[in-house]
């Protein structure tokens, strides 16, 4: 063979390969995308940064409600990792086959707490007979929908078990969110709302005058799974992190239950 074309051979492989190399630095770059409920951005938030502090690579979260998320990935959004307020809409994922099989886990559980604006008094235990509608006067009560946010949900299951809910459902202020509702509060736009612990402890705007009692209401669970499609060598990293002994101690710091 020529030596010239000998030459330019070698070139076009030594440029192949590093067009391969360029490409597969690009991929492994490519930030691992979480959609996790609302109520968890700040510790989501906290645990992304401990986990880019350590170098083991980019992480970008997108948080809205439970159900909001949900519809977005079976509609074809780029998630990886999936950190959902209750177990309805992990369900539904998993019902359209869209998780990764077996890396389904149950990381959090949380409470549901009433909240009023900051130095309000404690209204005393939450039970059958409570004059919420008293307490509420000509005001709303802040909820996360119940149509299909994770916290309304709760929220409508402790009601009728109160046997308030018929009452309090022409009183709702609907939110797009739990954190919508806690805002709604905050702002006193509302007299009252029903949020989880870990959101009312964030803000001190707000203050807990109840707790709902735990048998009120489904138990509260964080399911958490990598989406099928989705789940390369860089997710399944962070999605081992969010279960690590580091990750717990952050969920923990932010009010929530590690299971």
């Amino acid at each position: 063979m020529p030596l010239n074309n000998l030459l330019r051979r070698l070139s076009m492989l030594a440029l192949a390969c590093c067009l391969g190399l360029a490409a597969s630095q690009a991929q492994a770059a490519e930030p691992v995308m979480i959609f996790a409920a609302a109520s968890t951005t700040n510790a989501v938030t906290e645990a992304i940064q401990a986990y880019e502090a350590s170098g083991k690579g980019k992480v970008v979260a997108s948080f809205a409600s439970s159900s909001t998320l949900a519809k977005q990935i079976a509609t074809g959004a780029p998630a990886a990792v999936y950190l959902s307020a209750n177990v309805k809409w992990m369900n539904y994922l998993a019902d359209k086959k869209l998780l990764e099989p077996g890396s389904r886990v149950d990381l959090l559980g949380n409470k549901l707490v009433l909240i009023a604006p900051a130095g309000a008094k404690e209204r005393g235990p939450l039970k059958k007979g409570m004059p919420l509608m008293q307490w509420l006067g000509d005001g709303r009560l802040a909820v996360g929908d119940p149509d299909h946010v994770p916290a309304g949900i709760y929220a409508k299951q402790a009601l009728k078990s109160l046997g308030l809910w018929d009452k309090a459902e022409p009183r709702l202020a609907r939110a797009a969110s739990v954190r919508a509702a806690l805002a709604l509060v905050e702002r006193g736009e509302a007299p009252l709302g029903i949020v989880y612990a870990t959101d009312a402890a964030i803000t001190p705007k707000v203050t807990v005058v109840g707790v709902f009692p735990e048998g009120s209401h489904r138990p509260i669970v964080y399911p958490l799974a990598l989406i099928k499609g989705e789940a390369g060598p860089a997710a399944k990293a962070f999605y081992a992190f969010l279960q690590s002994d580091q990750a717990k101690l952050i969920f923990k710091k932010y009010g929530f239950s590690v299971r």
